[in-house]
C-alpha cells in the first residue's frame, strides 16, 4: 500500500495557503500547516472552507530556524510550500525590516531546515510579480530582469535567489511560482481587490457612503487564488525543479475594476470612488503583465476563472457575509 503523501504549508492560514490545503487534501495528502503563535484568531479562511479539522498544526515561526527544523521532520513533509510571508507591499514601507526578515530571510531558512533534515523533500517558494517591479519589458516571463519598487519585492527577490542557489549548490528540488497578482473571497481586506469588493457590498447594503482609493489606473493581471494553488502542485510534480511565471496574460485596471464590481449590484462607480493621497505609495508599479506560456506548455496550467467570474464572486461573498451578520 503505497503512503500518502506529506505536505507542509507556511501561512497556511493565508488566501493561497488555505485552497492549498483544499486542494492537497483532496488528493489523499497529510496536510500539516506551520503557524505563527498569534493572539488573534487566524484561521477563518480554513474554517470557511471547512477543512480546518482536517489539518494538523505544527507551532513555530519563520525567524527560528529551530522550529522550522522540528516541523520539518515532525511532519515527515514529502513537499513543503513556502507561503508565510509579510504579504502587504504597503505594509512593507512602514515595517520593511520585519518584511525582510520574514520574506527574505524566512524563505532561507526554510530551504536550510529542508537541507537538513531531508533534501529530498521537494520544495516550493512563493514568489510574486513584484519582482519586476519597474517592468524592463513589456511582458514578464522568466527571463525579464527583475527591477523591485518596495521593500517587499525586495526581500521576495532575496527569497527567490536563494531557491535558484540551494537548487544549483544542493541538488534539491527547489521551484519558485512568481504569481502574478492572485485574489478570491478569502483575500485580506487590506488588498484592493477585497477593498473594493467589501466596500461595494457595503455600500449597495447601506453600511458606507464611499470608496476611497490611491492610483486607480495602476494595471495588474488578476487571477483567481484558487487556479494559482494548482500550479504550486504541478510545479513540484515535475521530474526537475524550475521557476514559473503563473498568470493570465490580461491586464485590467483598479478603475476598469471598480466599474466591473459596482455594476455588479447596480451601481455606477463613478458616483462613490473618491481617489486619496493618503493611499498614493512611494514608488508607483503602474503596470505588470505576465507571460505564462512556459507554465502552460510544461505544466499543463491554464487559469479557468475569468476577471469578471473572481470579482463577481467575491462582492456575492461580502454581500453574504454583511447580510449574515
Amino acid at each position: 500500500m503505497t503512503k500518502n503523501k506529506s505536505a507542509l504549508i507556511t501561512g497556511i492560514t493565508g488566501q493561497d495557503g488555505a485552497y492549498l490545503a483544499q486542494l492537497l487534501l483532496g488528493k489523499g495528502y497529510q496536510v500539516h500547516g506551520f503557524l505563527p503563535r498569534r493572539s488573534t484568531d487566524t484561521s477563518w479562511r480554513l474554517r470557511e472552507l471547512g477543512i480546518l479539522d482536517d489539518v494538523h498544526m505544527i507551532e513555530g515561526d519563520l525567524s527560528d530556524l529551530s522550529s522550522l527544523i522540528r516541523a520539518v521532520e515532525g511532519s515527515r513533509a514529502d513537499e513543503v510550500y513556502n507561503l508565510g510571508a509579510q504579504s502587504f507591499v504597503g505594509t512593507s514601507w512602514q515595517q520593511p525590516l520585519l518584511t525582510a526578515d520574514v520574506d527574505g530571510v524566512g524563505a532561507l531558512r526554510v530551504l536550510e531546515a529542508v537541507r537538513i533534515v531531508n533534501r529530498e523533500a521537494r520544495f516550493y517558494q512563493a514568489s510574486t510579480s513584484e519582482m519586476f517591479g519597474l517592468i524592463q519589458a513589456e511582458r514578464q516571463d522568466e527571463s525579464t530582469p527583475f527591477y523591485p519598487r518596495s521593500p517587499y519585492g525586495v526581500a521576495k527577490l532575496m527569497g527567490h535567489w536563494a531557491t535558484v542557489n540551494y537548487r544549483e549548490s544542493y541538488g534539491m528540488h527547489a521551484s519558485s511560482g512568481i504569481l502574478f497578482n492572485h485574489e478570491s473571497p478569502l483575500r485580506g481586506i487590506e488588498f484592493v481587490t477585497r477593498k473594493v469588493a467589501h466596500a461595494v457590498a457595503s455600500i449597495k447594503l447601506g453600511l458606507q457612503k464611499e470608496l476611497r482609493l490611491g492610483n486607480i489606473d495602476a494595471k495588474r493581471d488578476w487571477g483567481f487564488a484558487g487556479d494559482y494553488v494548482e500550479a504550486m502542485w504541478l510545479m513540484l510534480q515535475q521530474a526537475g525543479a524550475d521557476d514559473y511565471v503563473v498568470a493570465t496574460g490580461k491586464t485590467v485596471s483598479v478603475r476598469d475594476m471598480c466599474e466591473l464590481a459596482f455594476a455588479h449590484v447596480g451601481l455606477k462607480y463613478q458616483d462613490y470612488v473618491v481617489q486619496d493621497e493618503k493611499f498614493m505609495r512611494p514608488a508607483e508599479v503602474d503596470v505588470l503583465l505576465g507571460n505564462p506560456a512556459k507554465a502552460k506548455a510544461k505544466l499543463g496550467w491554464a487559469p479557468r476563472t475569468t476577471f469578471e467570474q473572481l470579482i463577481a464572486m467575491m462582492v456575492d461573498a461580502d454581500l453574504r457575509r454583511l447580510s449574515s451578520r
